[in-house]
């Protein structure tokens, strides 16, 4: 159950990328200030869903949930729990979906603390930071094991 609820995150972690990617990029070609002000909290939201998902893959190692294949493929129950927990990103799946959290951590942190930028700036550095995490989605979703 935890594993489906990380891939569910992970999901609507896509859709706002989707939406972060697109809406604020036209906002800034038509000077429209609502969706260039939809860039912050999308950004937001992403990094609560990807954290969710981070998350729900962390738990299942530790716990050593191996209906997960991930899990069954790159740890074992005498594993030290030390080890449990950089088996993680260990593996491509893992180390794509730390690279992903990394990448929306930053995000987040732009649409927190970037209120000195242009909000042209602030909308496509946000716009731009989710075409990535798109790709990286599609990656990470093609490669879930489970």
């Amino acid at each position: 159950m935890i594993a489906e609820l990380g891939h569910y995150a992970l999901m609507l972690a896509l859709g706002l990328a989707l939406v972060q990617g697109t809406m604020p990029i036209v906002g800034t070609r038509t000077n429209d200030a609502v969706l260039m002000s939809m860039a912050a909290p999308t950004a937001l939201a992403q990094f609560a869903f990807v954290a969710m998902a981070f998350t729900a893959l962390a738990t299942c190692y530790v716990i050593s949930d191996f209906s997960v294949l991930n899990v069954f493929e790159n740890s074992n129950s005498q594993m030290p729990f030390i080890y449990r927990l950089t088996s993680i990103w260990g593996n491509h799946e893992g180390s794509m979906m730390l690279w992903v959290s990394i990448l929306t951590f930053f995000g987040a942190l732009v649409a927190v603390f970037g209120n000195n930028l242009p909000a042209v700036l602030k909308a496509n550095a946000l716009a731009v930071q989710a075409w990535n995490c798109r790709e990286q989605y599609a990656v990470v979703r093609l490669m879930w094991k489970s």
